[in-house]
C-alpha cells in the first residue's frame, strides 16, 4: 500500500518512479490513470479532482503499460500514422503485420501510439523494456521534445533515464 505521497508535476516536468519491485510504482500510475481506485487521497488537475470525471482524465492522457497493445493481426502503420513511425525507427516496417515484430520493436510501436495521441500527460510503465541503447536514447528524445511542447510525463522504470529537469521519486 502507498502512503503519505505528494507531489507536483508542472507543464514540461517529468517525474521518474524508481524502487524495488512490488514497490508500488505500477500500482500508482494505474490510480494516476484512473485504473485502480483510490482508497484514500485525491488526484488534482489544475487544482480540480482529476478522477470525477474519467472520460475527461482520459482525453488528457496517454497509457503505456507493461503490456503493448499491439494488436498481431495489424500492419504496423494501421496502428499509428505512418509519419509516427520514423522517430522510433519503424518506418520501413509499415507494411508488415505487427505479429512479425521483435518485443524491442512492439515496444518502439506502442512508444509511437503514446507520441502520436497528442495527450498533454504520459504515463509510461517501465518505457524502456525490451528497448536496445539506439531505441533508449530515441525514446529520450520523444520525452524531450514532449516536454518542450509543455507535455508532462510520469514513468517508472528499472533502467538509467538520464533526462533534464527531471524529478525522481523513490517508493
Amino acid at each position: 500500500m502507498l502512503q503519505g505521497l505528494g507531489f507536483t508535476l508542472s507543464d514540461g516536468g517529468m517525474l521518474l518512479l524508481r524502487g524495488r519491485n512490488g514497490a508500488g510504482k505500477s500500482t500508482l500510475l494505474r490510480a494516476l490513470a484512473g485504473l485502480t481506485p483510490l482508497a484514500a487521497g485525491t488526484v488534482l488537475w489544475e487544482g480540480a479532482p482529476a478522477l470525477q470525471d474519467l472520460p475527461a482524465h482520459a482525453a488528457r492522457i496517454a497509457w503505456l503499460g507493461h503490456l503493448d497493445a499491439v494488436k498481431p493481426a495489424l500492419t504496423v502503420a494501421e496502428h499509428v500514422p505512418e509519419e509516427a513511425l520514423k522517430p522510433v525507427g519503424l518506418e520501413r516496417f509499415a507494411a508488415l503485420p505487427a505479429r512479425f515484430l521483435s518485443a524491442g520493436q512492439k515496444r518502439r510501436l506502442a512508444i509511437a501510439r503514446v507520441v502520436a495521441s497528442g495527450r498533454k500527460l504520459w504515463l509510461l510503465d517501465e518505457p524502456t523494456t525490451g528497448l536496445d541503447a539506439a531505441s533508449v536514447e530515441r525514446f529520450g528524445a520523444l520525452c524531450t521534445a514532449h516536454r518542450a511542447a509543455g507535455g508532462m510525463i510520469i514513468a517508472s522504470t528499472h533502467t538509467p533515464l538520464d533526462l533534464p529537469d527531471m524529478q525522481v521519486l523513490e517508493l
